[in-house]
């Protein structure tokens, strides 16, 4: 009887565990969502580098918070969030001093996970000084790295004079963004001698491929005694260097005279890549250009970083729209070729070589026999990390049709709030763009730009001029006088233009807030035009953390928010609606949403701003709210109304 119950447990158990790996690794998912997946429930406590034997802070650790953090941001989940923090916090300790870390070593591998800390000091949260520490402790490695005499990077202090394509993913992206944030604008001119020197003598001129290094001496074995350069193409280091320019573009200043220099890289180098790219397999071999030659081989790691590079630069305009064509062959040809669905539900990436170096000891020479002498591996995190960005750019390429070609302003003019920003500079926050806090709307503009949208500020009153070309313009919780010191409130200028404004087609939004913290008579004179009024009364009462007095509940079939059930919107004002305004949303006798078509425009109105980071990302409210969601859901829906 007990071997009965026994073996009847066990049955169950093994049920349970079937239907939840199941359920966590759906087919359904996304390609990114289930390889993410997969790598957390490989590395559930640490991030094992190299064999999957030791944890260290290395490069493929920064490598994969940076697709964690991609992922995060496609998903508003918080279990990808608290993964990066959870995992730095083994290392970075409260004076900033990095466990594992030697600054003395000067190796150039060791900064990429320096953008996980500068993630984590952007975000919401106590004790966040000490990745500000650690991420200047990897600035001033920087700083003092050792050069050549025309200034390039060396890979390491014990590979001196040598600039390896590598280094340019390694160091600059960290570069970039530490330089935005804390306001080094003269370092983007080192940023953009580092693509420059390999430009000059990595690059070669009959194929335009890039050699994997150059020694400025000519000293090593490897380096060819005229050029410096070492013998042959490598896939994944020309992979790095592609990367490296579209990720370094993303914090490059737009009126720097060298960006346009940055950006004449990837264009150079996006034709060369789609002449290599295998016509058969569509993805790229270990050796680029000897793809017949013996002992060659398709190899993942590279593949998914050309995919990448292709797709982004293509999705953000640096090359011609038409190498969007490349990166999905390329895509559906690593899915084919590398990608395995294991027996549990797991993903799993084949063919990524482990390991490519010049140098060292014992000695690699850069020959065509060391490149295919080296390992390949399965579920190598130089192959997942790149496979998870390409996967995120591949879905961003399936949906940004619906916001090709318009713009989304959002009104800084009547909600202008002012604090001291991470250098101590004042600077405008609160339900903006550029606030990545839980203050800020970064999240929801983000949605909106990887839907094809621009988005942009409207810092001055509204008029025919500055709305013009405007598809969808939103105004959120216009001052008091309690909340800035001189509030611009709604006047019967602004009413009446933006009233011709949307009668021409224009899609407006206007998120008010709760009576006390919102400027309410002035901004209801605005909404009154179009048959809306923010009531007096507060709802949705939230005390502390009992998130469920906040909830709202979507009927099934909604026309707006097709894909979200249950949300959370707290101390929201409540409409009243008349001609031609209708309801989008009624709970208990409430009206929620407000919609009213006029003339060939279009205005939503919520008594809340209630899609900013805090309730947008995951890390507030638990998991069955599905505000995430929603914004995307509204945000596809405003982009599809507007003209």
């Amino acid at each position: 009887m007990n071997n009965n119950r026994l073996r009847l447990k066990t049955w169950l158990s093994s049920l349970l565990l079937i239907f939840i790996t199941t359920a966590t690794f759906s087919q359904d998912a996304p390609w990114s969502r289930r390889m993410t997946d997969s790598f957390i429930a490989r590395h559930k406590d640490s991030i094992l580098v190299g064999k999957n034997t030791y944890a260290r802070w290395d490069y493929e650790q920064g490598l994969m918070l940076k697709a964690i953090e991609k992922v995060w941001y496609r998903t508003g989940e918080g279990k990808y969030f608290d993964y990066i923090r959870k995992d730095i916090d083994q290392y970075v300790k409260e004076d900033g001093s990095i466990r594992t870390y030697k600054f003395a070593d000067y190796n150039i591998d060791n900064i990429p996970t320096g953008r996980a800390l500068l993630t984590l000091y952007q975000q919401t949260m106590p004790g966040k000084e000490k990745y500000k520490k650690a991420a200047d402790l990897l600035w001033k490695q920087l700083e003092e790295q050792p050069r050549t005499k025309e200034g390039g990077y060396w890979h390491k202090k014990r590979y001196p004079n040598q600039m390896w394509l590598d280094g340019l993913f390694m160091g600059e992206p960290f570069a970039a963004e530490y330089s935005k944030i804390f306001d080094h604008p003269e370092h983007f001119d080192d940023i953009a001698k580092q693509f420059e020197l390999i430009e000059k003598y990595a690059v070669d001129e009959k194929t335009g491929l890039v050699y994997h290094a150059y020694d400025e001496s000519r000293e090593q074995q490897w380096a060819d005694k005229k050029t410096g350069r070492s013998p042959h193409f490598w896939a994944r280091a020309i992979g790095w260097y592609a990367v490296a320019i579209v990720e370094v573009l993303d914090y490059f200043p737009e009126n720097h005279p060298k960006r346009a220099q940055l950006i004449s890289y990837i264009q150079r180098l996006a034709p060369v890549l789609t002449k290599y790219q295998d016509k058969k397999s569509g993805v790229w071999y270990q050796i680029v250009d000897q793809g017949t030659r013996e002992g060659n081989y398709l190899e993942a790691s590279a593949s998914c970083m050309f995919v990448y590079a292709l797709a982004k630069a293509s999705r953000l305009g640096y090359i011609p729209a038409t190498y969007a064509t490349s990166a999905k062959k390329g895509f559906d040809g690593i899915i084919k070729n590398f990608v395995e669905v294991e027996s549990d539900g797991l993903l799993s990436l084949n063919k990524t070589v482990s390991v490519g170096g010049l140098g060292g000891s014992p000695y690699r020479d850069g020959s065509y026999e060391y490149y295919l002498s080296e390992p390949i591996r399965k579920n190598d995190l130089k192959g997942i990390g790149p496979f998870i960005f390409a996967a995120v750019e591949m879905e961003i390429a399936a949906e940004n049709t619906v916001g090709k070609g318009k713009k989304v302003g959002l009104d800084y003019h009547f909600n202008r709030e002012f604090r001291k920003d991470l250098n101590g500079k004042q600077e405008q926050f609160h339900y903006t763009w550029e606030d990545r806090a839980h203050s800020g709307f970064w999240l929801w503009g983000n949605t909106f730009r990887e839907l094809g949208a621009e988005t942009v500020s409207i810092p001055t009153a509204p008029t025919a001029e500055n709305l013009k070309g405007v598809g969808v313009y939103i105004i959120v919780d216009p001052d008091t006088k309690k909340e800035t010191a001189a509030p611009n409130f709604v006047e019967a200028k602004d009413i009446a233009a933006i009233e011709k404004w949307v009668k021409a087609g224009g899609v407006l939004v206007l998120m008010a807030n709760d009576t006390a913290n919102c400027e309410i008579p002035h901004f209801n004179q605005l909404a009154k035009v179009f048959g809306i009024q923010f009531t007096s009364k507060n709802r949705n009462m939230v005390q502390g953390l009992q998130f469920e007095q906040g909830k709202l509940n979507i009927p099934a079939g909604d026309p707006i928010f097709k894909n979200t059930s249950k949300i959370y919107i707290k101390e929201l004002s409540p409409l009243a609606l008349t001609g031609p305004a209708k309801s989008g949303l009624t709970d208990d006798g409430d009206i929620i949403f407000g919609i009213s078509k006029y003339g060939k425009g279009t205005v939503f109105a919520v008594g809340d701003p209630w899609l900013y980071n805090e309730y947008t990302d995951g890390r507030r409210i638990d998991t069955s709210f599905e505000n995430f969601e929603a914004g995307k859901d509204l945000a596809q829906w405003l982009l599809k109304q507007a003209k």
